[in-house]
């Protein structure tokens, strides 16, 4: 069976407060993401008797209004042939979890037992699925409670978001943003799941509270035969589902032919195989049997030392943000970019590696596109729900060209000539150094130092990673494994940049 790829944000609430916002960010979605499931978010922090803040749940006819709102805007978004779901998050009395709710069709009703064995029977013979998130925090206190677990209900976990990785408590991506939650615990992380047996797939999705889709916070990715709701919902009931930490790296893996989420029949002997192409250089893939690795495939060291070709098929990253210190410019908070990057060879591709909404991109043929970008420099850092402290914008773009030939870069009517053959050298960072000086002066004036802090510190910048052949990037496998009890595999793939793909397991019943 042939798939195809499709990419979103699992998770994206918007809260009563903000229900207005939605066609913005259906708007944002649209030029970001294949298809949407949508969390309509029924929480809100409100003062007890006592005086203190506590989160809680609306009234029941603010809520029922707001989900009336969310189905009819749903129902629009399926009329435009856009493939939307409606949902909600559940979280109960923190004793089994929290979880999104979502449903194949738009004609449901929320509801809000404290239990989550009261939710799933509720929806018994609907289309619905609850999916759990932060999996890893302590048990009772919002992690995830996995003997109360039905895998029938919740097909896959969310083990990355903005809260760090709930895989194990072992790995990096620790889940330390959101404090107030505390530290993360093995006894409630996804392995956890595996271990008791259950078969439960991986994603990645974002727990976005600010914007949706943002780059740095997890993408899923659903292998579907085609972009209609019945199709990804299939894949979502198949556990056909793997997540990435950021970009957006394409992962094909089966075991006897069988892709990730499967349950397959083996008789002694099997064959694993998988096949990525990655946004960067690939550093190693690990082969995970029942939660531990059992091969490390590495693939840094692999290909460095080959001889590029005179005419060669690469990927690049272009970052644009940074800026004017807020404490010193308290009044500077964005920029509006406006470029347009083209080449002498062909254009590949362009991957929008966005983090907040305003963003746009114009692919004009197969040698050039055009962009305008809005950068932040403060944030809502600090605030519920906020997002990370500094974000960028950026493009991975995959090009095929002459080493000897140039990108143009042309950055707000500035133009940036970039020797193809250099790019491979080493990453590079362009600041933006007429415009803080001039800032800098018309506020300050002629401020003199003897290191160049107040203008580095200040400026805008533009960073352009250094260049990875397609060697780099691609990376295919194969071997025979023996399988004499049931098991399951998975794989956890590493980019040299820190960016992480996990693929949901393959479930294997030994007839030996």
């Amino acid at each position: 069976m042939t798939y195809k790829k499709l990419w979103t944000d699992m998770h994206s609430n918007l809260h009563h407060e903000k229900l207005s916002d939605l066609p913005v960010w259906y708007e944002h979605i649209k030029k970001t993401m294949d298809f949407w499931p949508f969390a309509y978010y029924p929480f809100y922090m409100k003062k007890s008797q006592w005086g203190l803040g506590v989160e809680d749940r609306y009234d029941d006819e603010i809520v029922n209004k707001d989900w009336e709102y969310v189905r009819e805007f749903v129902k629009k978004a399926n009329a435009e042939n856009f493939s939307m779901f409606m949902g909600y998050e559940w979280q109960g009395s923190g004793k089994d979890g929290d979880h999104n709710v979502f449903f194949l069709n738009n004609d449901q009703d929320q509801v809000h037992p404290l239990r989550y064995e009261q939710l799933y029977k509720h929806y018994d013979g609907v289309d619905a699925i609850g999916i759990p998130h932060h999996l890893a925090y302590q048990l009772g206190s919002r992690g995830k409670n996995w003997e109360t677990h039905n895998e029938k209900f919740s097909p896959f976990a969310e083990i990355y978001s903005s809260h760090g990785s709930s895989e194990n408590d072992e790995g990096p991506l620790d889940m330390n943003r959101h404090i107030h939650m505390g530290p993360r615990t093995g006894a409630t992380c996804y392995e956890q799941g595996l271990n008791k047996g259950y078969h439960v797939g991986i994603i990645a999705a974002g727990d976005n509270h600010s914007a949706p889709a943002v780059f740095e916070h997890g993408t899923l990715c659903v292998l579907a035969t085609e972009n209609t709701k019945e199709s990804i919902w299939d894949a979502f009931t198949n556990r056909r589902t793997y997540g990435v930490s950021k970009s957006r790296i394409e992962v094909d893996f089966s075991i006897n032919d069988k892709c990730m989420g499967s349950i397959v029949d083996v008789n002694k002997k099997a064959t694993l195989k998988f096949a990525i192409k990655g946004t960067s250089a690939i550093d190693r893939v690990e082969i995970l049997k029942d939660n531990v690795v059992e091969e490390m495939i590495a693939h840094s060291g692999k290909w460095e030392k080959q001889k590029l070709e005179n005419v060669v098929t690469f990927k690049f990253k272009i970052d644009f943000g940074w800026g004017p210190d807020t404490r010193v410019y308290n009044d500077i908070f964005k920029k509006l970019w406006n470029g347009k990057l083209s080449v002498d060879g062909k254009l590949l591709s362009v991957e929008k590696c966005w983090n907040s909404m305003g963003q746009s991109l114009s692919i004009i043929d197969d040698k050039s596109c055009e962009f305008d970008l809005v950068t932040y420099k403060s944030t809502a850092t600090g605030k519920w729900m906020g997002p990370s402290n500094v974000t960028t914008e950026g493009f991975i773009f995959e090009i095929c060209a002459d080493l000897n030939s140039y990108v143009t870069l042309v950055s707000d009517g500035k133009e940036y000539q970039l020797l193809v053959a250099d790019l491979f050298e080493s990453s590079r960072i362009i600041q933006l150094d007429e415009e803080i000086k001039q800032l800098t002066k018309d506020t300050w004036g002629d401020v003199q130092h003897y290191r160049d802090d107040p203008w580095w510190h200040n400026a805008y910048k533009i960073k352009i990673s250094k260049a990875v052949p397609q060697a780099g990037y691609i990376m295919n496998y194969e071997k025979q494994i023996f399988v004499d009890s049931n098991c399951n595999y998975r794989l956890r793939v590493w980019q040299q940049n820190g960016d992480v793909a996990w693929c949901s397991p393959i479930f294997l019943k030994s007839n030996k």
